[in-house]
């Protein structure tokens, strides 16, 4: 008797497990698909206020950058959100001083390269004779 009542409380524990792991996998969908949808929402609301400050030239100019790098492009993007946010936009930017802005973060983030030669020295074997 006391084994078939082991027995049934192991069953009714491992049905309440799956249930509990299936039931958060279907959670765990739930919020991954609320997460992407705010990601979305919040893509839209920046490409919107990118439209409202960016002459259209200056848009194309910043997708084609994006293109090729992305990393600039979104810090360009910030930065531009970021002017908007605190009102020091106050008409819409255009081709020339969208450059002249991507020429102050080249010049901000430009890497200085150096090379280090590192000599061998090569012992004589004249001592070894």
């Amino acid at each position: 008797m006391a084994d078939s009542d082991l027995e049934a409380l192991r069953a009714k524990r491992l049905a309440e497990l799956q249930a509990q792991q299936g039931g958060g996998a279907a959670g765990g969908a739930e919020q991954r698909q609320a997460q992407e949808e705010a990601a979305q929402r919040q893509q839209e609301i920046k490409s919107s206020m990118l439209q409202q400050i960016l002459a259209q030239d200056a848009r194309t100019r910043l997708s084609s950058i994006a293109l090729v790098k992305p990393e600039k492009a979104k810090q360009i993007e910030d930065m531009l959100l970021q002017m908007a946010r605190s009102g020091q936009i106050s008409q819409k930017i255009n081709e020339e001083r969208l450059i002249g802005m991507l020429e102050k973060i080249s010049q901000s983030t430009q890497k200085q390269t150096t090379v280090k030669f590192n000599r061998r020295r090569v012992d004589s074997d004249s001592d070894e004779e």
